[in-house]
């Protein structure tokens, strides 16, 4: 059977949301940071060498980036649903929000996390990366204006995809400014499947 290893407060998350929306049977392995670290146990090392999550074990098959698990589980097991026809022009920009998400959005989401670690020491990069969360979330506001969803007229894997970027931006109180992210966000919040995975994975809630 499918396997998800589940690291709680992470990325993981929108693969158990995922995984309920598809409805797919599956095996769910919870591991949880550090308190006082907040980093990965060291047993997820047994199941990846990089000893991340999330990380999917299917038969043979053993993926460990989130972009290409979403991917892999709706061509798999999405029977059609949740990603344009191949062939459509909906399908490209579909793949460009599966990859934008961790390729260009979260870096300076990251960055933000990492340096306000650092306190005064970290107070000259924060206008750079102030200026790339705003270009990034602007962006991505725009993207959203008059739509319900990323990419066509129903939940798609871009959808999964980018809830990491606002949850993060939510955490750093950097939604106020983008009615139209902030609003996505609450729609996806708000669906059952969603609901299911908060209630299974644990506790939600990122840390800064």
């Amino acid at each position: 059977m499918l396997t998800l290893h589940h690291l709680n407060d992470s990325r993981s998350q929108r693969i158990l949301w995922l995984l309920e929306e598809l409805g797919t049977p599956y095996e769910m392995v919870r591991y949880q940071r550090n308190t006082e670290t907040r980093l990965a146990p060291p047993e997820l090392e047994k199941i990846h060498p990089l000893g991340k999550s999330p990380v999917i074990v299917d038969g043979d098959i053993r993926i460990a980036e989130s972009g290409a698990i979403v991917d892999y589980l709706i061509r798999r097991y999405g029977k059609g649903a949740m990603m344009p026809a191949p062939d459509s022009a909906d399908y490209e920009a579909y793949n460009e929000w599966l990859h934008y998400s961790e390729g260009s959005a979260m870096l300076p989401l990251m960055l933000n996390l990492y340096v306000s670690r650092l306190k005064e020491a970290g107070s000259p990069l924060h206008p750079r990366i102030d200026s790339e969360i705003k270009n990034h979330l602007g962006y991505t506001e725009r993207a959203l204006q008059g739509r319900e969803f990323f990419v066509g007229q129903s939940l798609t894997g871009a959808d999964i995809q980018m809830s990491f970027v606002a949850e993060m931006a939510k955490v750093f109180d950097r939604l106020a400014p983008y009615p139209n992210l902030s609003a996505w966000l609450s729609r996806m919040h708000a669906r059952p499947a969603f609901k299911r995975s908060v209630e299974k994975g644990g506790a939600y809630r990122f840390a800064k």
